[in-house]
């Protein structure tokens, strides 16, 4: 089951930003502050709510602390999406299978035919 706190923590756009940021790979603090529009005890602050969430780890490299991505949460969030996707898809195939019923059975009607 998908926890709240997970869709709550990529809810907020700055969040959802710094997201997106690291996608392109590990970066210090400074270096998403010079990418973002807010000021470092922000970007800090926001980095800590995705951290207890568990969507970025922290590792130290000499004074600097990078910041990287991590896969796990994002193949949850995958997962009980599928799960919706799955659902949808079923619903829409099997219309569009009675729309083709509907349209075959009308395409059979005799007067139809004669216009």
């Amino acid at each position: 089951m998908m926890q709240m706190t997970t869709i709550q923590a990529l809810a907020d756009p700055t969040r959802l930003r710094i997201v997106e940021v690291l996608r392109g790979g590990d970066l210090a603090v400074n270096a998403i502050v010079d990418l973002m529009d807010i000021h470092q005890s922000g970007v800090s602050r926001h980095l800590r709510i995705l951290h207890q969430a568990g969507f970025v780890k922290v590792r130290s490299e000499g004074p600097r602390r990078l910041y990287s991505l991590r896969p796990e949460p994002f193949r949850e969030l995958d997962d009980w999406v599928g799960q919706y996707r799955r659902f949808w898809e079923a619903r829409l195939d099997s219309l569009g299978e009675a729309l083709e019923r509907r349209k075959k059975a009308r395409g059979t009607r005799p007067e139809e035919k004669t216009r």
